[in-house]
């Protein structure tokens, strides 16, 4: 900590001249995958994203072969949207929030390997195809069915710690991360933990809590949320810090709960 009052961040102290960027490539879709190396010059600052589009203003390999820009997804480059999510040097994150610097810091080299998910089919390059995801809200519902645009009067009110939880659910931005950390989520093995969390998100709602016989019976099936190992990989990669493994808790008591007694509602 400085001496006033700010905390330093580690600097390196002797940074190379060029990062070399190893990039896990594939021209289309079920083509074969095949490695390439590139070399950036270092400045200070950089991310994930900023070193790529130095590649794609010169796509040209370390050793000095003529290739075809790198393709990958980005949108709001602040950690909100969750669509440049990659493996960087064997860790699944955001490419925007991955700064050079502490990536160098972490490996002590000037290798830095970038993959795209392998949970997901790989469309091109870095760039993966996220609809399961998607198709796993629908599965459960995770949204509020509006009955008209009518007053419906002032919903129940949440305690603080409730409203809380549901905030921190509420922060999930599809990106993928649990899914590609976690073992048992193979495609359609297994719903995983975003699902379970946007579940748990709208059954706690005042309003939501009315379908919530429907998104328990959409984590019953065969890809439900039985197939849970428990490796708890998931809060381990979180960029957003959701307590996944908390709503996979909550949910499967849930589940318990309405099976035993979901009769007396008949």
């Amino acid at each position: 900590m400085s001496a006033d009052g700010h905390i330093e961040k580690k600097r390196l102290e002797n940074p190379p001249q060029t990062i070399d960027v190893k990039i896990k490539r594939r021209e289309k879709l079920g083509g074969e995958q095949f490695w390439e190396t590139f070399s950036v010059p270092y400045r200070r600052n950089l991310n994930v994203i900023s070193v790529l589009m130095d590649i794609r203003k010169n796509p040209v390999t370390k050793e000095g072969k003529e290739t075809t820009p790198p393709v990958w997804d980005m949108s709001c480059l602040e950690q909100v949207c969750g669509i440049c999510t990659m493996v960087i040097n064997g860790r699944v994150r955001q490419s925007c929030s991955a700064l050079i610097d502490d990536l160098l810091l972490a490996t002590g080299n000037n290798v830095i390997t970038l993959e795209p998910m392998s949970k997901f089919p790989n469309v091109r390059d870095l760039k993966v195809d996220r609809t399961p995801m998607f198709e796993h809200l629908k599965k459960v519902q995770a949204w509020i069915e509006l009955d008209g645009t009518h007053d419906l009067g002032p919903a129940d009110r949440m305690s603080n710690e409730q409203a809380q939880e549901r905030y921190a659910y509420s922060r999930c931005m599809t990106c993928g991360c649990c899914l590609e950390a976690c073992p048992q989520y193979y495609e359609d093995n297994y719903i995983g933990p975003q699902a379970i969390a946007q579940a748990r998100l709208f059954n706690m709602h005042p309003t939501g809590k009315m379908n919530m016989d429907e998104r328990l019976e959409g984590l019953m099936q065969e890809d439900g949320i039985t197939n849970c190992g428990n490796a708890q990989n998931c809060v381990q990669v979180c960029p957003m810090s959701i307590p996944l493994t908390k709503a996979i808790y909550q949910t499967n008591r849930d589940i318990t709960i309405n099976k035993l007694f979901g009769w007396l509602k008949k």
